[in-house]
């Protein structure tokens, strides 16, 4: 078996009395695609910023390629910034509004390669071209470029020294639909072209359908669905996961939609109720449920954190007219 290029294992991140995300066990796989959903507050932010080590978890372990670098001083992970990398939700937020692209896109050959300038320059011209930007586009600064274009100079800029490992926070979310077509287009030919992988942090399950190999789906910070893309958006076994697919409008305006309608709020992450985080909100909740669920196989290459799964109890049941949900 190939060894993954980052794992996360027994995470948890806490603020203060916050719980972002409680005993994460993930790893990132060579040149695959890992999609992370979950609603806002979920902890998606977070967990990737902790496979970064932007974040030191409060407990457990963080490793690059077998490297365990939990408790590397920022000083000692400098030297790594090179290998993994971050693509930002706000391109406008993420970029220097007084550098130009070029200098942006630079920037991490002047810091981690020996390059001389007129080789950086070069080179940062390569990678324009490789996120289809056009020559002129470099010497721009952000306020002259469109935001579909600025996301490339982002993504220029962490491809720039080869990582093994982007994560990608919403990369798209902020992009009209034919911009954010054009960004999954790139992303998958520079992970087809590199071998790259990524962990792609995103609401949007209509992307993930597109770009994905492997589906995590968090909620309240606990990781409660992982397994094959086309399994989990086909076939999604945990109520919190058949809830999220049912609010996706189907792309054929003919097919009516089929909505999981859950009652009351996502409970507080300083306060979260105990066993299953879902169980104040599931359709199929029972006694038994209030105690932590095992996250367990149910399947090839999947793992499910619902007790209901093995014995087959676990569909939600739509009535007709989409007036909510029942157990079968």
């Amino acid at each position: 078996m190939t060894a993954p290029v980052a794992s996360l294992r027994g995470v948890h991140k806490r603020f203060g009395r916050l719980h972002a995300i409680d005993d994460i066990d993930l790893d990132v796989k060579p040149g695959e695609v890992l999609g992370v959903v979950g609603e806002s507050g979920s902890g998606k932010s977070t967990l990737g910023r902790c496979l970064l080590r932007l974040l030191r978890p409060s407990s457990g372990r963080v490793t690059l390629e077998g490297q365990d670098i939990t408790e590397w001083p920022e000083r000692r992970l400098r030297k790594l910034r090179a290998h993994m990398t971050l693509v930002a939700q706000d391109p406008w937020a993420a970029l220097n509004p007084r550098m130009s692209a070029r200098r942006t896109v630079e920037e991490p050959l002047l810091l981690h390669t020996k390059l001389r300038r007129p080789q950086r320059r070069a080179e940062g011209e390569r990678l324009a071209r490789r996120v289809h930007l056009l020559p002129e586009h470099l010497d721009r600064l952000p306020s002259g470029l469109s935001g579909g274009q600025l996301q490339r100079v982002c993504i220029a800029r962490a491809i720039a020294t080869r990582p093994r490992l982007i994560v990608l926070d919403e990369p798209t979310s902020s992009l009209d639909l034919s911009v954010r077509a054009g960004i999954i287009e790139l992303l998958a030919e520079l992970r087809a072209d590199t071998g790259v992988a990524m962990l792609f942090i995103t609401h949007d399950l209509g992307t993930l359908r597109l770009i994905a190999d492997r589906i995590a789906v968090l909620y309240l910070g606990r990781l409660i669905e992982l397994g094959p893309a086309a399994r989990v958006l086909t076939d999604p076994a945990h109520p919190y996961t058949q809830s999220l697919l049912s609010a996706h409008l189907p792309a054929d305006p003919s097919v009516k939609p089929s909505r999981i309608r859950l009652a009351g709020e996502i409970p507080s992450p300083v306060a979260r109720p105990p066993g299953c985080p879902f169980a104040t909100r599931c359709p199929l909740v029972e006694a038994r449920c209030h105690a932590p669920p095992p996250f367990a196989p149910a399947g090839p290459d999947r793992l499910v954190a619902c007790i209901r799964v093995p014995e087959g109890t676990h569909r939600i049941a739509i009535r007709e007219g989409d007036r909510g949900a029942d157990a079968r």
